[in-house]
């Protein structure tokens, strides 16, 4: 029998929660359906339980910077197994509320897999849905290595499950996912390392703020190793060995787990999209600008799965998902707008980002000057004995307005906001120098940052 819908939501994160209430609320019938619990990657398994390890690891790193200065630690320690036990509390009560929201708004659901059958048809299980349209919001995974003994890898999933720390990890791949978990893992004891297969680790931050995150990462005893491409990975007897190519030619590493931590993938593989004849490319679902499929336009695609070039991050897919209600409520209506998404690697000290680099600034033909200064000697670093620490501003050169901020140091994810608001405002530097800022904060160095060359702080001049 074929169950009729108005909207049929493939995915249950916050895309997929978001669109699926607000279209219920509207009058629609809608339909949800998810293979995995109800609540996504970013309540389940990415944000909200990493956080939890982040911010525990970050206590402890706290208490040994300030050891001999008013602290006595003692014998802090990560107890791993009672730390796992907090972490559940936030992520085992999600399916079951996320269930009850639905049922309380009256959206049916259903659990397994979906695939089309048609443009606006699909089958779970038993059951074939008939839609007027479909959302496509499945997120992501870990993107295929296509080595020797891929099936020894660990995901990060894993990883946020494990009852023990094992004493040896490496992890494969240089993105926020390795820095972050690695971060977690060595100040929990374990031996860590990150092996990079380019030149430089976390590509899409500053290289200048990087190389001193990198140095923070080496000082608490993880080994980041870069140019080091890992081409196959093999089991030997209790512990697994990974080969890899480098500058002095193969090497071998071994370790207790190995935990993917490169690029991951929009999750389309088993939908069977051709039989919907929705268009897929690298990126994901090939959508126009309402996020709507360029081939069906009964399909809609929101979050990491749709190919609009955004970074893959909860407060965008959130943001699409409104966007994709709006279009599906009233018509094509609306746009998504990417201005300027910020971003952070939960490491410590954090590293945060907003906005153009030097190397997109010049690539856009931006003229612009560059306020760039080690800051771990301001009070706001040295009353924490925060050893690395600076900013990166990035001022046009006629308007004064902020073109891009990178941020390294204790207060950067939340600084890096306030950074944010200003490029989506388009305030020059003279408006946030006026402003006043609680103090002392993070955010009352925010005037420092954006000083004049009349100051004494290191000034690059950049132009196209």
């Amino acid at each position: 029998m074929t169950i009729n819908f108005d909207l049929i939501v493939i995915g249950t994160g916050v895309a997929g929660s978001t669109v699926a209430k607000q279209c219920r609320a509207a009058g629609w019938d809608v339909a949800i359906i998810d293979s995995l619990p109800f609540g996504g990657t970013c309540a389940l398994r990415g944000c909200t339980p990493k956080k939890v390890l982040v911010d525990a690891a970050a206590l402890l790193d706290w208490n040994h910077r300030m050891q001999g200065k008013g602290i006595d630690y003692q014998n802090i320690r990560i107890d791993w197994q009672a730390l796992m036990r907090f972490k559940r509390t936030f992520t085992e009560p999600v399916p079951q509320k996320r269930e009850q929201q639905y049922a309380d708004a009256g959206i049916a659901m259903f659990h397994g897999r979906a695939r089309f059958v048609d443009e606006t048809t699909v089958q779970v299980n038993e059951d074939t849905l008939q839609g007027r349209y479909v959302l496509i919001a499945t997120g992501s995974k870990p993107l295929k290595l296509k080595i020797p003994g891929e099936e020894y890898l660990s995901t990060s999933d894993q990883f946020l499950e494990l009852e023990q720390l094992p004493q040896r990890i490496i992890f494969v791949g240089g993105g926020y996912i390795s820095f972050e978990l690695a971060h977690v893992s060595a100040r929990a004891g374990a031996n860590v390392q990150i092996l990079h297969e380019g030149e430089q680790p976390l590509e899409h931050f500053d290289p200048d703020l990087v190389n001193q995150l990198v140095q923070a990462t080496r000082d608490i005893g993880i080994n980041v190793r870069v140019n080091t491409k890992v081409k196959a990975i093999e089991k030997d007897s209790d512990h697994l060995i990974v080969r890899a190519s480098t500058p002095d030619g193969e090497q071998t590493f071994e370790a207790d787990l190995v935990v993917h931590g490169a690029s991951r993938m929009p999750d389309l593989d088993d939908l069977d999209l051709e039989k919907a004849g929705v268009k897929r490319e690298k990126k994901g679902v090939s959508v126009n600008e309402y996020l709507q499929s360029v081939s069906n336009p009964a399909v809609y695609a929101a979050g990491d799965v749709a190919a609009t070039g955004a970074p893959q991050l909860t407060p965008v897919a959130n943001m699409e998902a409104e966007v994709v209600a709006n279009n599906l409520l009233k018509g094509d209506c609306q746009k998504p707008d990417y201005t300027e998404v910020p971003s952070v690697v939960f490491t410590t000290p954090a590293l945060a980002m907003v906005g153009h680099t030097e190397e997109t600034a010049r690539g856009k033909g931006l003229k612009f000057r560059t306020n760039h200064q080690d800051t771990s000697s301001w009070h706001s670093s040295s009353q924490v004995n925060m050893k690395y620490s600076s900013f990166k501003v990035l001022i046009e050169e006629d308007s004064d307005r902020i073109l891009g901020a990178h941020l390294l140091g204790s207060d950067a994810k939340e600084v890096i906001n306030v950074f944010a608001i200003a490029i989506r405002s388009g305030f020059s530097t003279d408006e946030l120098k006026k402003m006043i800022f609680a103090y002392p904060t993070g955010a009352s160095d925010i005037s420092k940052m954006v000083y004049s060359i009349s100051h004494t702080y290191e000034v690059q001049y950049c132009s196209s």
